[in-house]
């Protein structure tokens, strides 16, 4: 299928479009600056600029099928009445032109299917009441914005699409989501129940939600709300203790609801709402949970124990020809921003191989770094890691593969880092030190893309 995917840079979409592509599917990511996501996305997605108050019916002709996901980030600030306008712009007004630009299209060219977000924050705090999909929705601004989010999506059946929506649950991910900031919390046994603890989660492991999406998608004959949570909700008081014995610490220090208001105002609710939701009808149609259970799902998250990075660009030459650049270490200052001020201070003469050894000195916010790798499952022309033997990190594994596919090369980096200190490490730099790779490995695309596809 053609698959046109908006919020593509978000925690759902990049993995979404990524799997989606690699399933042999033609994606295309709408975002807004283009520029500033090198390497992001899958090196098989098409990226594309879009203006979401503007949208040019004639960027929708040709797709069988648009995966609409791009909205503010629900629980980012907190909610003045501004935020509250952004929130609802990003959704409603975003959605509604979306739509609008379809039924602009002539009916041979308009997509067939729309599959559109939406959240179980719809029903709203409900207690012990389990939610299937037919029950109405709640009353409050959260659960207003997704009906009339869901009742713009809609809209598009009157110009012959099939239309689902997916109300979206917790969303479990250690790199992004309810437990990114979380997660050095209890790694630090200062976690526990939020409020009264007996508030019921439905929550979802990301691999999961992304499958139930390419479920919908691909299987035509699915259309209207479907919830997206795993099968067994818990109650919060549960969700905690649980996940203080797979990180096995404890988890005894309660959140009153009453600091939580003062802390994060309005959005508190949200995170004190019980909401117990019922996922059996996406089970019926043939999708199987890979994480359906809490403990399989936080077990997988705490054993990975580090962060993932993962990076592409695809480059217009023969793998031969791309692997030897990257197997020469003097191309390693050409790829690295000058405010790190590298510098290479020891290596192995000509190509690098199996067991070569680099030192080199890197400055991070004034601090100045010694660091030293070896190279490890070294593959000719396929892949090789660098891996720290000394440095700034209690863990840093950096792969490099390199996969030949019709018209050039994709390289792919995956990297997998933890810092010092454990969890006390990641509150006082975590932030920092993931806002620093992400600057890195943006100047490290843009030079790939500016040294290896010269225009």
């Amino acid at each position: 299928m053609k698959i046109l995917v908006t919020g593509a840079t978000g925690q759902i979409g990049n993995p979404l479009s990524r799997r989606l592509a690699v399933s042999g599917h033609e994606v295309t990511c709408w975002t807004r600056n283009p520029a500033e996501v090198h390497g992001r996305l899958s090196a098989r997605c098409k990226i594309d600029s879009w203006n979401p108050a503007a949208i040019d019916s004639n960027k929708l002709a040709g797709f069988d099928a648009i995966i609409h996901l791009a909205g503010e980030n629900i629980a980012g600030k907190r909610w003045s009445e501004k935020r509250k306008r952004a929130l609802v712009d990003s959704r409603i007004a975003t959605t509604r032109a979306l739509v609008e630009a379809v039924g602009n299209l002539p009916e041979d060219q308009r997509p067939r299917h729309l599959i559109n977000a939406s959240a179980i924050g719809f029903y709203g705090d409900r207690g012990d009441e389990v939610m299937e999909e037919s029950a109405e929705s709640g009353s409050g601004f959260l659960e207003k914005l997704c009906a009339d989010w869901e009742a713009e999506a809609l809209g598009a059946q009157q110009f012959g699409l099939r239309v689902a929506t997916l109300r979206i649950g917790l969303v479990l991910d250690g790199d992004g989501g309810m437990l990114e900031p979380l997660l050095p919390i209890f790694r630090l046994g200062a976690g526990g129940r939020l409020g009264s603890g007996k508030q019921w989660m439905s929550w979802i492991h990301l691999d999961d939600i992304v499958g139930i999406l390419q479920h919908l998608v691909e299987n035509e004959e699915l259309e209207g709300a479907w919830n997206g949570t795993a099968p067994h909700p818990v109650r919060n008081k549960e969700f905690t203790k649980t996940f203080g014995k797979v990180l096995n610490r404890p988890a005894i220090l309660p959140v009153p609801g009453f600091a939580m208001q003062a802390a994060f105002g309005e959005i508190a609710g949200l995170m004190l709402a019980s909401t117990r939701v019922d996922s059996s009808k996406i089970q019926e149609t043939g999708f199987k949970f890979r994480y359906p259970t809490l403990h399989d799902a936080l077990t997988q998250i705490a054993e990975t124990n580090s962060h993932e990075i993962l990076r592409e660009r695809f480059i217009e030459k023969p793998r031969s020809e791309v692997f030897e650049f990257f197997a020469n270490p003097g191309n390693l200052e050409k790829l690295t921003p000058e405010f790190l001020n590298f510098k290479i201070l020891e290596c192995p003469e000509g190509s690098l191989e199996s067991g070569s050894r680099i030192r080199y000195q890197l400055s991070l916010h004034g601090l100045p770094v010694r660091w030293r790798t070896v190279i490890q499952g070294w593959h000719p022309e396929t892949e090789f890691s660098d891996v720290q033997e000394s440095g700034p990190y209690s863990l840093w594994h950096h792969t490099h593969e390199f996969e030949e596919i019709p018209g050039g090369t994709i390289v792919r980096d995956r990297i997998r880092y933890r810092l010092p200190l454990g969890g006390l490490g990641e509150i006082a730099a975590g932030w920092l030190v993931r806002s620093d790779l992400a600057k890195i490995f943006a100047f490290r695309h843009q030079a790939m893309d500016d040294i290896l596809n010269p225009s």
